[in-house]
């Protein structure tokens, strides 16, 4: 398990957490106004392709996707009626337009006011590895006024679900990796013992999905959302991006300014944090949200970060039992308690697990917690959405630390996280160890001079995406691009949980109405 920025992990687990799905809508003006809405129909799609670079076959250009009924996934019902699914192919390698294809899974739900209709909006709810088309029909509820002019769209990005998945290990290995390999060594042995976990997954993957795993980087993943929005007969592409999906949204808008329409990243992960860096901030951020937490509970931060410190230290020489017969390790507790620190609704439940472990000495609440995290179901079944974003993050980082340089790191992350530190300055090695594709790059690019203005969305108490992302990502966006929201709350993702964040995405994806930079809700 790696904490990551796992948007879609929780909204696929049974703690659907709403502030990690959130709406949009679209313009209401004549032709296109400064937030880069324009009625659809009102001319033709922009072609795919970055300046310089080979642009897809016809074939694939205009393409025209046969929309049917959606079946029903393994452990999930089918979506309504009003669902439709379909398979848009791109190229496999964009260096190699002409040569093999993937499909990527789509699921749409149409605009209810045809009449009024401005496009298509499409969604990435984060990960990476989260299926929007899995995700999206089960946040229906929180789009129904936006939906009435835009077109619902969500994907499975490749390598994701639907859309060539990669796959690396087998329940049973996941369930014996989860059981007994120690995310925080503290022997030679256990060392030895997690980072040949790491070389293992790499190689599983490599054995079971190594067509496509050197493609399945975030760069591509942009080039298919062009794909779709001209597929779909959109001239710019409207977007709501999630977490992670921030990053795709980044990473698109940078290689494609003049497509950027109506677009909301919330959540935000920092661009200039190569894979170190993101570990470094998440250590702040879920320390920062434990010590909200704990204040909040009416508990000294530090004392209480002491005592649950004991806590795992317990654990880790003696695994707790639960009624399931499995046990929970302190790997596992982790888990569990960065569960329910993606959202203050949750923090009830935290309580719960908390007091049932330290006083009980019974970890069923927390095991419960990190199975919904890991994707594990009540049979034993694991979802390969920690496969996909461990193929996507390792595609992208070109950065492979050693066990001595996570070593290294302890002090400082100890000092930021008591709690958490640890196990994320181990898991800079443990993440990518001997992975068998080479990475793209340190940090993402999201530099879009020429985009129309990208509205980022910051929450202060973000566990996940520290508030300090949203500020440096307006930033790298450039002057007149980047918009920056910041609301003062808790929790990963700020829109439906915010009355004044909700009212003011509202307005700039039905009215095209801009806010001004740095506007605060509270």
């Amino acid at each position: 398990m790696a904490v990551h920025a796992r948007a879609g992990a929780l909204a696929s687990a049974a703690l659907l957490l709403t502030g990690l799905l959130a709406g949009c809508g679209g313009g209401a003006d004549e032709g296109t106004d400064r937030a880069g809405a324009s009625p659809a129909g009102s001319s033709p799609a922009a072609p795919t392709g970055e300046p310089g670079s080979p642009r897809p076959p016809a074939s694939l250009t205009s393409q025209r996707p046969d929309w049917k009924g959606c079946e029903a996934r393994p452990g999930e019902s089918a979506p309504g009626s009003e669902w439709r699914c379909a398979t848009v192919r791109v190229p496999l390698d964009y260096a190699k337009p002409d040569g093999a294809t993937i499909g990527i899974a789509l699921i749409r739900k149409q605009a209810t006011d045809r009449g009024r209709r401005l496009g298509s909006m499409l969604f990435d709810f984060g990960g990476p590895g989260g299926s929007g088309v899995s995700i999206l029909p089960r946040a229906a509820a929180s789009y129904a006024n936006l939906n009435s002019r835009y077109d619902l769209v969500g994907f499975d990005p490749r390598g994701v679900a639907g859309s060539e998945g990669v796959r690396c290990r087998t329940d049973k290995e996941q369930e014996a990796d989860n059981q007994n390999i120690d995310l925080t060594p503290d022997t030679t042995a256990e060392e030895a013992a997690f980072m040949r976990y790491g070389a293992d997954f790499g190689a599983g993957c490599a054995r079971r999905s190594g067509k496509v795993l050197p493609y399945v980087g975030t760069s591509n993943a942009a080039r298919d959302m062009d794909l779709v929005r001209e597929v779909l007969g959109d001239r710019k592409l409207s977007y709501f991006g999630i977490s992670y999906g921030t990053e795709l949204g980044g990473t698109y808008a940078h290689l494609f300014p003049s497509h950027v329409g109506r677009t909301v990243l919330d959540a935000v992960v920092d661009p200039t944090a190569d894979a170190v860096g993101h570990a470094r901030n998440q250590a702040t951020g879920f320390q920062r949200a434990l010590d909200n937490y704990l204040k909040d509970s009416g508990q000294d931060p530090e004392e209480g970060t002491r005592r649950i410190v004991r806590l795992l230290e317990r654990i880790d020489r003696a695994p707790l039992p639960t009624t399931s017969g499995r046990e929970l390790n302190e790997s596992l507790a982790i888990t569990g308690i960065v569960t329910p620190l993606y959202s203050k609704s949750s923090w009830p439940v935290l309580t719960q697990a908390l007091d049932e472990a330290g006083k009980r000495g019974t970890g069923d609440t927390l095991l419960r917690l990190a199975d919904s995290y890991n994707g594990r179901d009540a049979r034993g079944h694991y979802s390969t959405e920690s496969h996909s974003q461990r193929a996507v993050s390792c595609a992208d980082s070109k950065l492979r630390p050693t066990a001595d340089q996570a070593r290294a790191l302890l002090p400082e992350f100890r000092k930021l996280s008591p709690v958490f530190g640890p196990f994320l300055a181990w898991d800079t090695a443990g993440w990518c160890a001997q992975w068998p594709v080479a990475g793209e790059r340190e940090h993402p690019e999201t530099s879009a001079p020429g985009a129309g203005p990208v509205l980022v969305v910051g929450n202060t108490g973000d566990p996940a995406t520290p508030y300090e992302g949203a500020r440096r990502m307006a930033d790298a966006l450039g002057r007149g691009v980047g918009v920056l929201l910041t609301n003062k709350g808790e929790g990963h993702g700020a829109y439906g949980q915010n009355s004044c964040v909700t009212s003011t995405v509202d307005a700039y994806f039905l009215d095209g109405k801009v806010p001004e930079d740095g506007r605060t809700c509270s």
